[in-house]
């Protein structure tokens, strides 16, 4: 994580610097394991609201999908992974309008 937010500050400081991370995902989680859970508590308790609440599970459809370049949501609009990203845009979409209205919410980072 420290690498990744150093090559986050050297991009904003040299290219970009209005430059925002819009939060923290967790990726190819599989709740089956205790290294997932304890990497996502461990995110959770340093990065608190910058970590999603939406996790996208290790998923063989999500495996699949690029090799028939498609995404996703075209691929198996039914599949856990599917699913997960689409919880992911609603959460984002949530996020930025209570973000902007002020109203409830956690804040968008």
């Amino acid at each position: 994580m420290t690498e990744l937010f150093d090559t986050f500050a050297r991009l904003r400081r040299l290219h970009n610097p209005g430059l925002m991370i819009e939060g923290l995902l967790l990726t190819m989680y599989d709740e089956r394991t205790n290294l997932s859970a304890a990497v996502a508590a461990d995110l959770r308790d340093f990065y608190g609201l910058q970590v999603f609440q939406t996790v996208i599970p290790r998923n063989v459809r999500l495996a699949e999908a690029p090799s028939y370049g498609k995404p996703i949501i075209s691929y198996d609009a039914h599949s856990k992974g599917a699913d997960a990203y689409s919880q992911l845009a609603r959460e984002i979409i949530y996020e930025s309008k209570s973000a902007r209205s002020g109203a409830g919410g956690s804040p968008v980072v």
